[in-house]
């Protein structure tokens, strides 16, 4: 029996047409909160869509709060608690659990 991380794996490259690894996921997730489709972004770009999106994943478990747009349409959050340390296995499986539950609310799964 798969796990629900590999169904969602499965789902996300067939809608996309390649294989999603957790990185690509949390960038579509960020396009997503966005609202701003899909085009060539430079890296500082990436980076900050992927932070909207780790915002919009963690918000849940009380690490962050959302304080609103800025005038250019893009959210904003502030920390409320800081992330305790992980290693790289943690903070990987944090961000599965947080990715799991956002499609599970958003009901994409």
């Amino acid at each position: 029996m798969k796990s629900e991380w590999d169904q969602l794996q499965e789902q996300l490259a067939q809608r996309f047409g390649g294989p999603m690894d957790i990185d690509a996921i949390i960038f579509v997730i960020g396009l997503q909160e966005l609202g701003k489709p899909y085009r060539k972004y430079k890296k500082d770009e990436k980076l900050a869509i992927m932070h909207v999106a780790i915002c919009t994943l963690l918000e849940p478990f009380g690490f962050y709060k959302y304080v609103g747009n800025d005038g250019d349409g893009w959210p904003h959050w502030e920390l409320v608690e800081a992330l305790p340390p992980l290693d790289a296995k943690q903070q990987n499986r944090l961000m599965v659990d947080a990715v799991l539950d956002y499609f599970k609310k958003e009901e994409l799964i």
